[in-house]
């Protein structure tokens, strides 16, 4: 079985091309079966390295890898000389240069300006969420947000993520609004978050109005994708973003 993956559904400019891997198409063995990519997880490096070998097949470049540490920094690729750097997003500007975050549960937001002249790509899982890593990609792709279409690609879904008290009044501290994005359970103190939702919200109030995708749930569908919270040890799916 070869790499497909999932390509955006969005209105992108034509020099933007985008690619989001699923767990098919690699050689590591379960529980990381078996298109692995991240080295950090537990998997065996040669067939991480293999994993990673195919995907270059489909991209123009080695993409730009992170090392994720659910923060607000976004790496610069036009600038980067290569090196794992601390970050959580990453931008471009220049043709060839191929953005990447790994997510298995978290929510990866892509992003472009309706010009073509920008790409972005961002790991929002809740603390990055509630930090700011959106508005942080936003502000660093230095365009009207009016401009930018974005696209929300798989994540946990809002049937699956259930959190505490504490997670959805961090939200509402910062957005009364944010409320709607969380649903009570039958346990006092938990609740179901919807990361698109809130993910939408945030876009929203930067001014982003084109937003797309949110149809999908890691968490429910074993097949296609990753879930931390649903496996615990597991791979990683990455959602690449960059400009020809």
């Amino acid at each position: 079985m070869g790499i497909n993956g999932i390509r955006p559904g969005w209105p992108a400019p034509d020099r933007v091309h985008a690619l989001v891997t699923t767990r098919a198409g690699g050689v590591s063995e379960a529980p990381y079966d078996s298109l692995n990519l991240g080295e950090h997880v537990g998997d065996d490096p040669a067939r991480v390295a293999e994993n990673r070998r195919r995907l270059q097949a489909l991209v123009p470049v080695e993409p730009c890898w992170l090392n994720q540490v659910h923060g607000t920094t976004v790496l610069d690729a036009d600038t980067w000389s290569g090196g794992l750097m601390d970050a959580d997003a990453v931008v471009s500007r220049r043709a060839g240069r191929v953005c990447a975050v790994m997510t298995a549960d978290c929510l990866p937001v892509l992003l472009c300006d309706v010009a073509g002249s920008v790409v972005a790509a961002a790991h929002a899982g809740w603390r990055g969420l509630h930090g700011g890593i959106v508005e942080a990609t936003v502000a660093a792709m230095d365009v009207p947000p009016s401009s930018l279409v974005a696209w929300l690609g798989p994540a946990i879904g809002p049937d699956a993520f259930e959190v505490g008290e504490e997670v959805r009044q961090a939200f509402m501290s910062h957005t009364p609004q944010a409320a709607r994005a969380f649903r009570a359970t039958a346990t006092p103190g938990k609740w179901m978050a919807d990361l698109y939702a809130l993910a939408r919200l945030r876009l929203a109030a930067l001014g982003v109005a084109r937003v797309h995708g949110g149809e999908f749930c890691t968490h429910a569908d074993a097949t296609r994708f990753f879930s931390y919270r649903r496996d615990g040890v597991t791979g990683r799916m990455a959602s690449l973003i960059w400009l020809d």
